[in-house]
C-alpha cells in the first residue's frame, strides 16, 4: 500500500494556506513552516518548524513561496512573526526523488541548486501556470485602473507592451470593454498574435511616439522598456501599470518626478485572488507528482 503524500510548505502568504487545504483533501500529509500566526488549527495540516517535528526522509513535495529565495536563504513568511530560514540539513535529508518546487528564479536559488542535487522545479516558468495566471493577473490589473483613473475603461487608450500570456489576456479584457488597445511588441510571433486578435500593433522602439494620447499604460516586459526617452512623451494623466516580475520595466524614479503614475504590480494572482492563485499552483503539483509516478512507472517497465 503506497503511503500517504507528504508535503512540506516553507514560508509564503495566503496561496500556500490554499495550496495546504488543497493537498489535505487530496489526503495528503501537510507540514507548513513559517505559520505560527495562521489562525487556522485543521487535523491532518501541522504547524511545525523543521527541527525533529518532520520526517524529512520521507518527504515527497517540498514547496517555497511564489516569491522564491532570497539572499541568507531566506523566504517570504507573511504568516509568521520571526524570520523564516530554509536549512540546507533539511533538503539534504530528503530523498532523492523529493521534488523541490518554487516560484520565480533567483541567485540564492542557482546556488543552492548547485549544492543539493534534487529535481527542483520553478512553477512560474511552466506555460500552464502562465496561462492560469494570467486570469487574475488581468482582473487586478482591470481593478488598479478603475481604481487609479478618472476615466471609463470604455474608449480609453490603452497601451499593452508585450503579448505574453499574461499581455494577452490583458490585452483582451481591456479591448472587450471598448478600450482602443494598441500593442507594442519586438516578438514577430507577437504582433502576428495582436493582428489575429484584431490590435493594432507598434514596434517598442517607435513607443516614445505612440504614448503622446495614452491613457494607460500596461507593461508586461520584464525588461526597461519605459525609459527617460519615452516618459517625457507621455501625458502628465497617464497611468502606468507595470506588471513585470521585480523591479519592473519602468524608470519609477522619473515617472514621479515628471508627475505621472506608475505603480509595479507584481504578483497580482495572490494578491487579488490568492485562493484561485492557490489552487492553479495545488493542481500543478498534483500534476507533478501524477507525472513522477508515471515516469517511475515506465522506468520500472524498461527494466
Amino acid at each position: 500500500m503506497a503511503h500517504k503524500k507528504i508535503v512540506v510548505l516553507i514560508g509564503g502568504d495566503a496561496r500556500q494556506s490554499e495550496i495546504a487545504e488543497q493537498c489535505l483533501a487530496r489526503n495528503m500529509k501537510v507540514y507548513m513552516i513559517g505559520f505560527d500566526q495562521w489562525e487556522r488549527n485543521t487535523a491532518g495540516i501541522i504547524k511545525a518548524t523543521g527541527e525533529n517535528d518532520i520526517p524529512w526522509q520521507i518527504v515527497d513535495v517540498l514547496l517555497l513561496p511564489v516569491s522564491g529565495l532570497k539572499e541568507g536563504n531566506k523566504v517570504e513568511a507573511q504568516f509568521s512573526s520571526s524570520e523564516t530560514v530554509i536549512k540546507e540539513e533539511w533538503l539534504r535529508k530528503t530523498k532523492n526523488d523529493c521534488l523541490l518546487v518554487t516560484g520565480i528564479d533567483t541567485e540564492p536559488l542557482k546556488k543552492l541548486e548547485k549544492r543539493i542535487k534534487r529535481k527542483w522545479i520553478r512553477l512560474i516558468e511552466r506555460d500552464d501556470v502562465s496561462i492560469y495566471n494570467s486570469i487574475p493577473s488581468a482582473e487586478g490589473t482591470l481593478l488598479m485602473a478603475l481604481q487609479e483613473t478618472d476615466i471609463t475603461i470604455h474608449q480609453s487608450h490603452t497601451i499593452v507592451l508585450g503579448l505574453g500570456r499574461t499581455g494577452q489576456t490583458i490585452a483582451n479584457t481591456f479591448s472587450s470593454l471598448g478600450a482602443y488597445v494598441k500593442v507594442g511588441t519586438v516578438n514577430p510571433a507577437e504582433k502576428a498574435r495582436a493582428e489575429a486578435m484584431g490590435l493594432e500593433v507598434f514596434d517598442l522602439k517607435d513607443l516614445a511616439s505612440v504614448v503622446e494620447k495614452v491613457d494607460i499604460c500596461i507593461n508586461t516586459i520584464p525588461a526597461g522598456v519605459i525609459t527617460k526617452k519615452e516618459l517625457v512623451h507621455f501625458p502628465h494623466h497617464a497611468l502606468i501599470i507595470d506588471v513585470a516580475s521585480y523591479p519592473g520595466g519602468t524608470d519609477f524614479t522619473y515617472a514621479k518626478q515628471r508627475g505621472i503614475k506608475a505603480m509595479l504590480a507584481p504578483g497580482l494572482p495572490g494578491a487579488v485572488a490568492p485562493r484561485t492563485a492557490g489552487q492553479i499552483l495545488a493542481k500543478v503539483v498534483f500534476q507533478l507528482l501524477e507525472e513522477q509516478v508515471t515516469e517511475k512507472e515506465d522506468e520500472n517497465a524498461f527494466s
